[in-house]
């Protein structure tokens, strides 16, 4: 048997699925975390299955996300379904449940958290609310797995004797309901013919669901009389069709729970939110306390705990690198062999490996943040910024998920309901900078800047959503013409963070990593081994400027020489970094034939100060790797526009990478007293000025005030208001 596990965002929904099955899903707080269907065996029941569907208010369609949990009930006709509520917040959840309720297929409501309804002075009158809604309902809590057994137990019962809802009528005599049993009494035969709820059906079609029209097959005469019906309903109610569904189902919710629930008094977590939502989304404080949190996970990670675990590991592999090479020449192998293993494998892999405490120790403070609830302030706090630039602080949530990887963040626009903004935020994802580019950072940081690699670090993933932020204004202006959708999300209450979520998602990033160090690294190191090894007749070279590899790279290095990377052992490691970030310093590693910590003396000999800011530009903003790639296609659907969006990022990152590199030349001109980090602290504070004189301008232009931005919607507007 299937069961579907339907519920809102932040419901338990992943919680419970864990808790049935077993699977180890992490658990997020805030919306976005489960992006596609999941799949597991509830225990002790190997002949049923649960799919864990993404998180929605609503079947109504108006996310990628509510398409896939609606077409999944409607076509892969589980045996029945699980509604997980959330008691706390019950009137909100009971919407939802209505909606599924409609589709007559055999459901159990399971009201989750329970506890906190009991620890707040709240009650739930369970064989009450199961009567009104005509389904079964069984109060758990997920996370103390609490009630999961009788949850399993009547789940079982209800799908095997398919008991359909008792109750799915829930309009009040009048206007809605004539036209929902006109509409169904016109399409039933239809409906029957597709396997779908008439009543369902004839919900989506007054939504207009344009989609059930073509499902339905309606001829032109019938969708005629439909909107007739529609048209007579919003003239009685004086509303559109919408809105009387939605004051229906209201209407019907507050009286089951002027029947059935006691509400809870204000929880002490909401109080406690409350205050720290005083400071932490303050309007003038906000900011400043995100990116100082950033700046200090920065300097935790890259200057203090991660970087001393990550020379400690360094150690290890250099040791057991040293080990490996002294028996194989003990042993007598072939130098041809010997060079493969301890130079291709050891010192390329090895060289990825070591940054793996550094990756792990900024997942670390990131997933506390996710878990505590305030990443859900931060795209808050940032809609205001973003809707400037055409998206709504709900696309914030892929671009911090994009901090991590790509490929998710990618996903994760699923979440957003309009496919424009789905679009772009796609686009500008790639512009944050992914774990994958931390041996970068960290490599070149010890060899050039290493009394300011927090402060440089931090620059670059700051700088990496400037360019976002610019590209989306100018993409705003032209391809992506539009306006945002309203922004609305969920702000749970604050809460310790999981221990098990916490280590669970450490323990992800720490396989995938080294998934990826041994297979794509490893692939892609044992290439440029051989590459960087052999000339065109297969002969070992002694030196590597005459190799395979050299040829490709110096005919592809006076696309870089402006950018000041015309060394052909650079052009060949961002080559190689399309097949994994991290393969960039393999394989620099692997070109200089050194390990690691080696490879800063012949740094010195390939860059300057300069160019390594350049190289560290262009790194940060050019072509994500070949997974990110293969997402994009399978998000957008389309090979050209795959294409257009890596040629836009490379030309984006050579731009940039250029200005960086003339800039910081012309000022070493001007001035020749300054060190290159005064001049990334100047370059920084001329690009601020610049962008706030502009802004002033701007405003002072459309006739609004400095201070707010905008006057529309203003208590107390400014004289000089300009509609």
């Amino acid at each position: 048997m299937i069961f579907a596990l339907v519920g809102n965002q932040n419901s338990g929904k992943t919680t419970l699925f864990n808790t049935l099955t077993g699977a180890n899903q992490r658990v997020g707080n805030f919306p976005g975390v489960t992006v596609d269907s999941k799949t597991g065996e509830i225990r002790r029941h190997k002949d049923c299955t649960v799919v864990d569907l993404p998180g929605i208010y609503s079947i109504r369609p108006y996310s990628a996300e509510e398409i896939v949990t609606r077409d999944f009930v409607l076509e892969q006709n589980p045996d029945a379904i699980i509604n997980i509520v959330d008691a706390t917040n019950i009137e909100r959840n009971l919407y939802l449940t209505l909606q599924l309720i409609e589709l007559k297929i055999p459901m159990v409501v399971a009201l989750n958290m329970m506890d906190e309804v009991r620890g707040n002075g709240g009650t739930v009158d369970v064989a009450k609310i199961s009567e009104m809604l005509g389904v079964p309902v069984v109060p758990i809590s997920a996370s103390k797995n609490e009630g999961i057994s009788e949850l399993i137990n009547t789940l079982i019962s209800t799908a095997k004797s398919k008991r359909l809802p008792s109750v799915y009528d829930f309009c009040a005599p009048g206007p809605v309901h004539r036209c929902i049993h006109a509409v169904s009494h016109l399409i039933e035969d239809h409906a029957q013919q597709r396997g779908i709820s008439a009543r369902f059906a004839a919900i989506k079609l007054i939504e207009g669901d344009l989609d059930f029209s073509d499902k339905l097959n309606l001829s032109e005469n019938e969708l005629h009389t439909i909107g007739h019906n529609v048209q007579e309903m919003e003239s009685e109610c004086k509303m559109d069709a919408n809105a009387a569904l939605a004051d229906m189902r209201y209407s019907f919710i507050e009286t089951v729970c002027l029947a059935a629930v006691v509400k809870c008094s204000e929880s002490r977590e909401h109080k406690r939110s409350v205050k720290i939502d005083s400071l932490l989304t303050n309007k003038y404080l906000a900011l400043p306390i995100f990116f100082s949190i950033l700046i200090l996970i920065f300097w935790l990670t890259f200057s203090v705990l991660g970087s001393f675990l990550s020379d400690l590991l360094l150690q290890g592999i250099e040791t057991l690198t040293l080990f490996v090479d002294t028996g194989l020449k003990n042993y007598g192998i072939n130098p041809v062999i010997g060079n493969f293993i301890v130079n291709g494998i050891f010192v390329g892999v090895g060289s990825v490996v070591s940054f793996l405490p550094l990756i792990i120790v900024l997942f670390l403070f990131l997933s506390i943040l996710e878990d505590t609830g305030y990443m859900a302030r931060v795209a808050f706090v940032m809609d205001k910024i973003l809707r400037k630039i055409g998206l709504s602080g709900r696309s914030f949530v892929p671009m911090i998920i994009g901090f991590g990887c790509s490929v998710p963040a990618i996903m994760a626009t699923r979440t957003l309901s309009s496919e424009r903004d789905r679009k772009l935020t796609v686009l500008l994802t790639p512009f944050m900078s992914c774990s994958a580019k931390i041996p970068i950072y960290a490599v070149f940081c010890a060899a050039f800047f290493p009394k300011h690699a927090t402060l440089v670090i931090s620059g670059l993933y700051i700088f990496g959503v400037v360019v976002g932020i610019l590209v989306a204004l100018l993409l705003n202006k032209t391809v992506f013409r539009g306006k945002p959708v309203p922004f609305v999300m969920e702000m749970p209450n604050y809460r310790m963070p999981s221990i098990k979520s916490v280590m669970l998602l450490l323990w992800e990033k720490a396989k995938d990593f080294l998934q990826k160090a041994f297979t794509v690294i490893f692939v892609a190191t044992i290439i440029i081994w051989f590459l960087g090894s052999f000339d065109a007749k297969l002969n070992f070279v002694d030196n590597q400027s005459n190799s395979l590899l050299a040829s490709v790279g110096k005919l592809l290095s006076p696309i870089f020489a402006p950018l000041g990377l015309g060394d052909w052992k650079v052009t060949t490691s961002l080559i190689s970094g399309l097949s994994a970030k991290e393969a960039v310093i393999s394989t620099m590693s692997v070109l200089a034939g050194t390990t690691l910590d080696k490879l800063d003396g012949v740094l010195a000999t390939m860059f300057t100060p300069i160019s390594a800011i350049s190289f560290l530009v262009f790194t940060l903003l050019y072509t994500p790797c070949v997974a990110a790639i293969a997402a994009f296609r399978r998000e957008l659907n389309s090979l050209s526009k795959t294409l257009l969006i890596i040629i836009l990022q490379c030309s984006v990152a050579w731009i940039c990478a250029f200005a960086v590199y003339r800039l910081c030349h012309l000022l070493v001109s001007l001035n020749t007293t300054l060190n290159i980090f005064d001049l990334l602290i100047l370059a920084a504070v001329l690009v601020c000025v610049v962008l706030a004189v502009t802004y002033i301008i701007k405003q002072k232009k459309k006739g609004r005030c400095v201070g707010c931005g905008s006057c529309e919607g203003c208590l107390s507007p400014c004289q000089n208001k300009k509609k």
